[in-house]
């Protein structure tokens, strides 16, 4: 996925209330904008970061600008969200995640229950995989981690992946990784041991636990290769 406009470079000097942050110009100018990222952003909110932002041509907007990308450890991380179930619906169609193909239709926001949608039904004649995509931009020493805040919601989505495998469906819970500084994923317990607990049960269960790195660049987002996980 290539960016559509050069993004622009500033320094940060907060995160907060969840959806803004305040960022410095490279001219001095200071700005609140947009962050589409609903964990807490762990390793990758340091003060003083590196970051990339785009700007919306939307004038209805009250923060025009959004944050795309924190440098941390060296990598660019990419933290917005909105942009993760597209970047693997590419993958998927350019053929990048042999697991999932081939395909005849991939269809999104696909309501499994009442009061429950998973983000991907990927199908092929009579076979269809539902998928459940979770951005990771948390990593320690090597290992890329998800999630970083406790998630009633995905241990939910958990939970639904295994009701709808033990109904015969294929399902898979899909991890994107958008950083570089990582060879291997693992669940936070430790952040949210119900969440780990969950997506263990979901292993024994059957459900497919994939995870692709995503190489995030000021240019480009390109899912780049699996990485192994340790999920028992």
């Amino acid at each position: 996925m290539q960016f559509d406009a050069p993004l622009l470079p500033a320094t940060l000097i907060r995160r907060y209330k969840r959806f803004l942050a305040d960022v410095r110009l490279e001219n001095g100018e200071t700005l609140t904008v947009h962050c589409p990222n609903t964990g807490t952003m762990l390793s990758c909110s340091t003060p003083g970061s590196p970051v990339r932002l785009s700007i919306s041509d939307n004038p209805k907007r009250k923060y025009p600008h959004t944050l795309e990308m924190v440098r941390d450890n060296g990598t660019w991380v990419g933290v917005n969200t909105s942009r993760t179930n597209k970047l693997v619906i590419e993958a998927i169609q350019r053929g990048l995640v042999p697991e999932l193909s081939p395909f005849d239709a991939i269809r999104a926001e696909v309501k499994t229950s009442a009061g429950s949608r998973l983000d991907l039904m990927v199908s092929r004649g009579e076979k269809r995989t539902y998928v459940e995509i979770k951005n990771c931009s948390l990593a320690e020493n090597g290992c890329a981690m998800f999630p970083d805040a406790k998630t009633v919601r995905g241990t939910k989505h958990l939970n639904e992946l295994i009701r709808l495998k033990n109904e015969g469906h294929q399902t898979c819970i899909f991890f994107l990784v958008q950083r570089m500084d990582a060879d291997r994923f693992s669940p936070a317990s430790h952040i949210d041991p119900v969440y780990g607990e969950t997506l263990m049960k979901a292993n024994r269960e059957g459900v497919q636990i994939l995870v692709y790195q995503a190489e995030v660049t000021p240019e480009e987002i390109t899912v780049v290769r699996n990485l192994p996980h340790d999920v028992a």
